[in-house]
């Protein structure tokens, strides 16, 4: 999202859109692209059960994501993380502080090593943007990996992840052997068998091969583009301050 102030105002761009700050261009994002992939029939019962509720769980699950992920961050950049605030009292719910320290736990055993920490990038020539979690070496391989909070791993993200690698590729030419999935909200309750990327509640999912996952994602994006081709995001501007004549 960009955010520009000027005088006293700011302005917000739509977030589904990365805007290009020397081009002034702007492009979707990979997950914006896939809002157009077909929901999984659990899921459309789900929303179907919960009816006018699922807008307010699904920005509440939102919410609690971008917690997580500005938690992880911090924490990856050496930064000290504390649950209490100077009051004493906590600064996060304890499910995102949950999946905060199954995210160290997984630092600490596995000590990946980062060379790019929320990386974003912005690829004119395949059409979509996006920010990469991580790109680092686990056991000596290097990956692309993004971390999830949701209630499951859908099939949606190894497209996600395989337009991520496609775009590391093309327009920043960094190249992984395989692409991961950190699921910080697994039902695991052990550190599984030898060899296993699993924690209690946490476990890290792989693939190596991601050409059929690229191939859909593409065919994805036209469906997209047939609907929203032409599209603009959107802009929201709001005074910084307001004082009543009295």
């Amino acid at each position: 999202m960009l955010t520009q102030i000027k005088s006293n105002q700011i302005t917000f761009t739509d977030a589904r859109f990365y805007i290009d700050r020397e081009t002034g261009l702007y492009f979707p994002s990979a997950t914006t692209i896939l809002e157009a992939y077909p929901k999984p029939y659990a899921l459309l019962q789900w929303m179907k059960e919960v009816g006018t509720k699922a807008d307010e769980i699904r920005d509440s699950a939102g919410r609690r994501g971008s917690t997580v992920h500005t938690l992880t961050e911090d924490y990856d950049r050496g930064q000290q993380i504390d649950l209490l605030g100077d009051s004493g009292q906590p600064l996060y719910s304890m499910e995102e502080w949950g999946m905060f320290e199954r995210y160290v736990d997984f630092s600490t055993r596995f000590a990946p090593d980062y060379q790019m920490i929320e990386q974003q990038v912005i690829c004119p020539e395949l059409g979509f943007a996006g920010t990469l979690d991580r790109i680092g070496v686990i056991d000596g391989k290097k990956y692309l990996l993004d971390i999830k909070t949701s209630n499951g791993i859908y099939n949606s993200y190894w497209l996600q992840l395989a337009a991520y690698r496609q775009a590391a590729h093309v327009n920043m030419g960094v190249d992984v052997d395989g692409v991961a999935i950190l699921w910080l909200n697994a039902k695991t309750r052990t550190n599984g068998k030898k060899g296993d990327y699993q924690g209690v509640g946490w476990q890290m999912v792989t693939r190596d091969d991601t050409a059929s996952d690229w191939e859909l994602f593409q065919a994805v994006q036209k469906l997209w583009l047939a609907e929203h081709e032409g599209d603009k995001p959107k802009q929201f501007s709001y005074t910084l301050t307001h004082q009543k004549a009295v």
